[in-house]
């Protein structure tokens, strides 16, 4: 078990944290702790289940972490009997149960007063339980997966078939409507472990003390207002978001991506970014490249090597061509080189999406890049792939209405002349110029909940207070 060393504390309390495993629910946890030890001078500790050595981006965002929150990463767990096709919720779902040996034996040496887990590590609550300490939930993704998540035991009940196999959208308290298809990815195959996972997880929603939820009022007023009603089957609902990591990342095209983007003018080069797990088919990384370029705007993209099997291959495989753009329609990089740059693999996404030049930004619809984008004021083109994205992208377009979608062709393609005509839209239209003031009266809204006596941070202070009484009576 590789623990940090804790430092002495002066603080009035311990949180554990308890993320699952990967990057995208591990960052907004992290920027909650920073709040937490920054502004209530509690202390955190990341309790972290592996099924294997961490990765190199988890060590060193723990290790850069200030000195009052500690990270543990526990002694990997054996995988060896789940199926090689399993999905992501069951691997981390068992990831999870099969640490409960080793996160007992921690806590017996740790006076935590709360343990927080994320959306599929509610097991956990059985070792905060039998340590008498509060168990709750920090929900990564919006209001309206959660209200989903909260109403999911009820529809398992009340539905025979597959979702996607319905006649009508699926109604969800205070959300649009969706049609199943839309749904999130583990829910569309009801004899899938992964479904049995989910649904075990959102039947266990109930034993926690909270649940924090990384939305704002503004951002999703439908199912926020429905989710702070108090009703008997729910626990309180504490939206605190946009919680955003805006530091510095890796140097590596830091530097180019945005000394060019110090060239272009204001607000006119699109993003195009499918995240850190996110891929294109061969086919559709062709119509992209062709349609950006008949589209005559300037953009900034983030390229990966396709994939044709599975839409999130990247947080699998690391691109390992010899010419990072090999795959590019022939002489794509050399006719567009006056108004795109194209950069491999990673750029810095706070820092592209915090400047000026940027005017739009064509996203996979992953959570943590949809709040980036709020809370610096940029209108989206919603591209979603896998997860929970879809039903992102339909909060986004159908009930925000912050973002355009670009529609799939025959056999599910976007094509070349589909994707000219939503940048154009999006950069210079009339229907553009609605989503941008839409965006930027929610860029004013992020920095008011945020800021002195704002919504969110006062939910952030209530549970503070809450934590801190908590281990006033247990010590």
């Amino acid at each position: 078990m590789e623990v940090t060393k804790h430092e002495e504390k002066t603080t009035m309390g311990m949180v554990a944290m308890l993320p699952s495993p990967g990057m995208g629910h591990l960052i907004p946890m992290i920027e909650f702790a920073k709040r937490l030890v920054l502004n209530h001078n509690l202390a955190v500790t990341f309790i972290i289940p592996t099924d294997g050595p961490p990765s190199k981006a988890q060590k060193t965002v723990l290790q850069s972490l200030p000195p009052a929150i500690s990270h543990t990463f526990l002694p990997p767990v054996n995988l060896s009997d789940v199926p090689k096709n399993a999905m992501i919720e069951t691997i981390i779902s068992l990831t999870v149960l099969r640490s409960l040996p080793s996160i007992r034996d921690l806590f017996r040496s740790l006076a935590a007063s709360a343990l927080v887990v994320d959306l599929f590590g509610t097991d956990a609550f059985d070792v905060a339980k039998e340590f008498n300490v509060s168990p709750y939930i920090f929900f990564p993704s919006t209001a309206m997966v959660l209200s989903f998540f909260l109403h999911l035991p009820h529809l398992d009940q009340e539905v025979h078939s597959e979702y996607r196999e319905l006649a009508e959208p699926v109604k969800i308290p205070g959300c649009v409507p969706v049609h199943g298809k839309d749904l999130l990815a583990p829910v569309q195959d009801r004899k899938n472990d992964a479904y049995k996972w989910v649904l075990h997880h959102t039947k266990r929603y109930r034993e926690a003390e909270g649940i924090i939820e990384n939305s704002f009022l503004e951002l999703e007023p439908g199912p926020i207002k429905e989710l702070l009603k108090e009703h008997s089957v729910k626990p309180p609902v504490y939206p605190v978001g946009p919680l955003v990591n805006v530091e510095t990342g890796r140097a590596g095209n830091r530097s180019e991506c945005l000394k060019w983007l110090d060239e272009q003018p204001h607000g006119s080069v699109l993003f195009v970014s499918f995240g850190s797990g996110g891929t294109l088919s061969s086919a559709q990384i062709n119509e992209l490249a062709l349609g950006l370029e008949a589209s005559e705007q300037r953009f900034l993209w983030v390229v990966r090597s396709p994939n044709d099997k599975v839409a999130n291959a990247s947080f699998f495989s690391a691109d390992s061509h010899a010419d990072p753009f090999d795959f590019l329609p022939k002489g794509f990089v050399e006719r567009t080189k006056q108004r795109g740059l194209v950069v491999s693999s990673w750029a810095p996404q706070p820092q592209v999406l915090a400047h000026g030049s940027t005017g739009g930004f064509l996203t996979h619809c992953g959570w943590n890049s949809i709040l980036e984008s709020v809370v610096n004021g940029v209108p989206l083109i919603a591209w979603p792939l896998y997860a929970e994205q879809k039903m992102n992208a339909v909060m986004l377009t159908q009930d925000t209405k912050v973002a355009l979608r670009a529609k799939d062709g025959d056999g599910g393609l976007v094509e070349r002349e589909e994707i000219a005509s939503v940048v154009k839209c999006l950069m210079e239209g009339e229907e553009g110029k609605k989503v941008r003031y839409r965006m930027k009266d929610l860029k004013e809204a992020a920095a008011k909940t945020l800021g002195e006596n704002g919504a969110s941070r006062n939910h952030i202070s209530n549970l503070a207070q809450k934590w801190k009484n908590k281990a006033t009576v247990t010590n």
